[in-house]
C-alpha cells in the first residue's frame, strides 16, 4: 500500500475557485467495495503553527473512475474568510490536510498511515478563466507582488487617497518575497520598506498609493511608477501613474474589492446623476369614535394612511475617455461584492454600494477608437436610518 497526495493548490491559493487535494493508493485495497479516502481539514488564523490537534472537517470520498479521491477544500475555506477587505486588509487563512483511507476487512475497519500536506495560504479571491486550477498567484498578474490587475499606465488626482496590497510572504517562490516597494517620481525615488511575516494578518501589507495618502512621499508629482523589490532586484512590472487635471463636473470616486481581496481604485469623474426613487404601502384606517358614546371623527383624520415608507438612493456614472487596458478591472468590479464611494477623501467615512449595472458591451480601441463607459450604483444605505 502506498498512499500519496498527488494535486495539491498553489501555495498561496484564491479560494473562491477550487481548491484541490487529491489522495491516490496504489495498492489492490483499493478494489475493495468498502475503500474510501478521508481527508482531515484543518484551517486556522495566526501564525503558521497549527494552532489544533483536532480537524475542523472530515471529507469522506469513494474513488472515482480513476481511483483517486479528488477533494475541493474551497466553499469551506473561503466561508471562513469572514471579514470584508474594509475591516481586515490581510484576510488570509492557513489550511492543510491529513489524507488516509479505510476500507472493511471482514468484520474490521482497516485505517491505513497518514500522509500530511504542507500548509498553504487561502485568499478571499477567484481565478479566471483561463488559468488553469491550482496555478500559481504568482502568474496572475503582471504586477505581482503587488496585488491589483490594474493596466499599466493609470491617472490620478493629487487629492486621492488609497492604498494597494503588497504580498509580503513570497507565494513559494523565496525570490518574489518584497522588501520595499519603490515609488519613483518626476521628482525623486523613495523606497518604502515591508518586511515578510509568518502571521496571517501581516501576509499582506498596505502601501500608499496616492498623493493625499498618509506616508506617500510625494504631495504634487506629474507622474510617478510603483513597483517591489527584493534588494536590488525588481519584481513585476511597474504601474505608471499620471497627474490629471480635474473636470468640471464633480468626481465620483469608487473603491472595490478584486480578484485577489484588495482594492482597486476609480475615477469616474465626467457627468454624474442621483435619483431618489421612494416604494410606498398604504392602508385605511377605521375612523371615528367606535368606542365612545357617539359616532364621530375629526376632521384631520385620514381614510388612507401609508405605513411603510422606505426609499433608494442610486447614482449613475460615466469615464472620462479610457485605454481597452482599463476593462480587464471594470469586469472585476462589475462582479464584486464589495464597492465603497469615496465621497470625502479626507474622512474615514464611506458609502457602500452595489452595482445595478448588469450588462456592458466591452469596446477596443480598433473598433471603437475612443472608449467611454457608463455605470450605475445603487446606494447600500437609504435616507432613514432604520435598524
Amino acid at each position: 500500500m502506498s498512499l500519496s497526495i498527488t494535486q495539491t493548490p498553489a501555495t498561496c491559493s484564491l479560494v473562491q475557485s477550487p481548491t484541490i487535494f487529491t489522495l491516490t493508493e496504489t495498492g489492490a485495497v483499493i478494489y475493495s467495495s468498502s475503500f474510501q479516502y478521508y481527508a482531515d481539514l484543518y484551517y486556522w488564523s495566526g501564525t503558521t503553527a497549527q494552532s489544533s490537534s483536532i480537524p475542523e472537517y472530515t471529507l469522506v470520498k469513494y474513488p472515482n473512475a480513476s481511483g483517486v479521491g479528488i477533494f475541493d477544500v474551497s466553499r469551506i475555506i473561503n466561508s471562513t474568510l469572514e471579514d470584508s477587505r474594509q475591516e481586515n486588509p490581510s484576510n488570509v487563512k492557513y489550511f492543510k490536510v491529513d489524507g488516509y483511507f479505510r476500507y472493511l476487512s471482514g468484520s474490521t475497519y482497516v485505517t491505513s498511515s497518514h500522509t500530511q500536506s504542507s500548509t498553504f495560504k487561502g485568499l478571499d479571491g477567484y481565478q479566471v478563466f483561463p488559468e488553469s486550477v491550482g496555478a500559481s498567484i504568482t502568474t496572475t498578474t503582471p504586477h505581482w507582488p503587488l496585488m491589483s490587475s490594474g493596466p499599466v499606465t493609470q491617472s490620478f488626482f493629487n487629492t486621492n487617497t488609497g492604498t494597494i496590497g503588497v504580498f509580503t510572504a513570497g507565494a513559494g517562490v523565496l525570490a518574489s518575497v518584497p522588501t520595499k516597494v519603490r515609488i519613483i517620481s518626476n521628482t525623486g525615488t523613495t523606497d518604502i520598506n515591508v518586511s515578510s511575516s509568518i502571521s496571517s494578518s501581516q501576509q499582506i501589507q498596505q502601501v500608499p498609493l496616492f498623493p493625499a495618502q498618509t506616508g506617500f512621499p510625494y504631495a504634487s508629482p506629474e507622474y510617478y511608477t510603483i513597483q517591489a523589490f527584493n534588494g536590488a532586484t525588481a519584481l513585476g512590472t511597474p504601474i505608471l501613474f499620471n497627474s490629471k487635471c480635474e473636470q468640471k463636473y464633480p468626481n465620483v470616486r469608487i473603491k472595490w474589492k478584486n480578484r485577489f481581496g484588495q482594492f482597486d481604485y476609480f475615477n469616474f469623474d465626467m457627468v454624474n446623476k442621483q435619483s431618489f426613487n421612494t416604494s410606498v404601502r398604504g392602508y385605511q384606517p377605521q375612523l371615528g369614535t367606535w368606542t365612545g358614546t357617539s359616532l364621530s371623527y375629526n376632521s384631520g383624520d385620514s381614510a388612507n394612511l401609508n405605513y411603510i415608507v422606505d426609499s433608494k438612493q442610486s447614482i449613475s456614472v460615466n469615464t472620462d475617455w479610457i485605454p481597452e487596458a482599463y476593462n480587464d478591472i471594470l469586469k472585476q468590479l462589475m462582479v464584486s461584492e464589495e464597492v465603497y464611494w469615496i465621497k470625502d477623501e479626507s474622512s474615514t467615512t464611506l458609502t457602500p454600494i452595489t452595482i445595478a449595472t448588469d450588462s456592458i458591451v466591452f469596446k477596443t480601441g480598433v473598433v471603437d477608437k475612443v472608449i467611454q463607459y457608463g455605470f450605475n450604483f445603487n446606494l447600500g444605505q437609504g435616507y432613514k436610518l432604520i435598524l
